[in-house]
């Protein structure tokens, strides 16, 4: 038999009324400690709000929607995740429409997801070429998770590239290095741009010049590493140490590093950035840092939660920093390093440069 919010409520020792406040992220002041014991007896007592009746008093439909450019994308899949998780706690499902980087798909999925009364939208991994006149007239929330807007909306989840190429660069300042190359994204890329800043700045705090023959313009991809790692070697032989604007990009240099008789990490330190599973399998596994995808996921769903409780948006972006994840790459102190996959001597490594 279902239990009921009343029975959940006299199982925590509170209100009818705190226990809606905790279950439908209103903004009423309650402990964190009776949030927590809330939640917890929720789950294990299989509590499951009554959908329809929510629906008729409430006249939402406790669906989410969510529009992304690319549903193939490991990004995507993470961040959806998140949103999924979170919102499925407060008793809300998600309704997933991918536009394929077609701005008219894009707008279709809009009316679709309004005319069936989605309560709000999560914009994840899209461009977002619409205009938002009908999420307005309708009196739709939304909000942005990694990616910039076409609209006047500043409500995004991203994360903090600046941070993120922070903790890259000043780790292998702290293994000694000063010759640190940097391999970036794609020029019309905001992250490319932020993670670019982070580096310098982070060289600048500790009074290196910047270097731009230090620098290469990757686009992501395993060949562009390669070609990048080969242009910042012959400009500057006595490298020590390389910084990639992404895992893929990562992988490249270390083939070319390789090629050039190089070893990693005792001739160059390599460290990449998104924590992809290649970075785990690779060999040597690779120093990176994490993009904290399920995090924004989770953050972007709060606000969205928070704005269908009613609260205030907040002024800016939000953003999620990352974490520097340890491996053999850098030639760090084994003891600082993620304990390792079990390897197979006989395999060969899982990319070639040309992708």
């Amino acid at each position: 038999m279902a239990v009921t919010i009343r029975e959940l409520a006299d199982a925590a020792g509170v209100s009818i009324a705190t226990v809606s406040r905790v279950l439908n992220h209103k903004s009423h002041p309650v402990s964190e400690e009776t949030r927590v014991r809330i939640l917890a007896l929720a789950d294990e007592l299989g509590y499951r709000p009554n959908v329809a009746a929510r629906s008729l008093r409430t006249d939402r439909s406790s669906t989410i929607g969510i529009i992304t450019d690319n549903i193939d994308s490991p990004h995507t899949t993470m961040m959806i995740r998140g949103i999924q998780d979170t919102v499925k706690q407060a008793g809300y499902i998600c309704v997933v429409i991918s536009a394929d980087w077609d701005p008219e798909v894009e707008r279709e999925a809009i009316h679709d997801l309004v005319s069936r009364s989605i309560d709000g939208i999560v914009f994840a991994e899209t461009w977002h070429r619409s205009a938002n006149e009908t999420l307005a007239l309708n009196n739709i929330p939304f909000v942005f998770v990694h990616r910039q807007y076409a609209s006047e909306s500043r409500l995004s989840v991203t994360p903090d590239e600046v941070y993120g190429a922070h903790l890259a660069t000043q780790h292998l300042l702290n293994l000694g290095h000063r010759r640190i190359g940097y391999i970036n994204g794609p020029e019309q890329f905001w992250a490319s741009a932020d993670r670019l800043r982070g580096y310098r700045e982070t060289l600048a705090a500790q009074g290196i010049e910047y270097d731009p023959a230090l620098v290469a313009r990757g686009d992501w991809q395993v060949a562009s590493g390669y070609a990048g790692a080969n242009q910042i070697l012959q400009a500057n032989p006595r490298l020590t140490a390389l910084f990639a604007g992404n895992d893929l990009m990562a992988a490249g240099a270390m083939y070319a590093l390789f090629d050039a008789g190089l070893r990693v990490p005792d001739d160059v330190a390599v460290v990449g950035y998104d924590n992809r599973e290649i970075a785990r399998i690779f060999r040597p596994s690779m120093t990176t840092i994490t993009l904290p995808l399920h995090e924004m996921g989770q953050a972007a769903a709060q606000v969205l939660l928070a704005l269908l409780g009613g609260e205030e948006p907040p002024a800016c972006e939000i953003k999620i920093q990352g974490r520097l994840m340890v491996r053999e790459s850098c030639g760090a102190d084994p003891a600082l390093r993620e304990p390792p996959m079990v390897r197979n001597p006989r395999r060969p490594p899982i990319l070639s440069p040309t992708g």
